[in-house]
């Protein structure tokens, strides 16, 4: 904005760039409506395209989430992420395992890796997590993780439905195994 002699404000060019740039980065990461002078087709494909990105990012950080959703991942992250701007893979993937195991819809070795983030990091929904200095104890879905000295081990896996092809053998999200930090 710039003034005139007589004090009254004026809107500059620029401004109004930075309002058009910021409704657009909107309606493209958070579901906001698309902006005037926008072709809504091609704006519906960036979307997609960049919640895909978003997806796999996610799925990085969060590898058990995505495999425990298996075909179901892309739409169910889909769904939760398309009117929520990014907060970063770490954090997203984090949000939506409390909010999965909130409708109990959390797979179990999804449980298991949402058990030992919580009792590795503290994490409240609004600060980057940050690492734990006392012992604590992670639970999701069954799952319970405890940390101790930096270390994490998860004490009880969460419970499987078993099928007749159960075999006895742990997965790789087994109780047995150490995680460190």
């Amino acid at each position: 904005m710039t003034g005139t002699p007589d004090g009254d404000s004026v809107p500059t060019p620029r401004a109004g760039l930075a309002e058009r740039q910021a409704e657009l980065v909107a309606a493209l990461v958070a579901g906001g409506e698309p902006p005037a002078g926008f072709a809504p087709g091609p704006l519906a494909a960036t979307r997609a395209a960049l919640l895909r990105k978003r997806a796999g990012e996610v799925a990085r950080h969060w590898p058990l989430l995505a495999a425990g959703l298996g075909a179901r991942w892309s739409a169910t992250f889909a769904d939760w992420a398309a009117r929520r701007p990014t907060a970063g893979s770490l954090r997203d993937g984090w949000d939506l395992a409390r909010a999965l195991h909130d409708q109990h819809a959390l797979p179990p070795a999804a449980a298991e890796e949402l058990a030992v983030r919580e009792a590795r990091l503290r994490y409240d929904g609004r600060r980057a997590p940050r690492p734990r200095r006392a012992p604590a104890v992670g639970r999701a879905g069954g799952a319970v993780a405890v940390q101790i000295a930096g270390r994490v081990r998860l004490l009880r896996p969460a419970p499987r439905a078993s099928t007749p092809a159960d075999d006895g053998v742990s997965d790789a999200a087994g109780s047995d195994s150490w995680i460190s930090d």
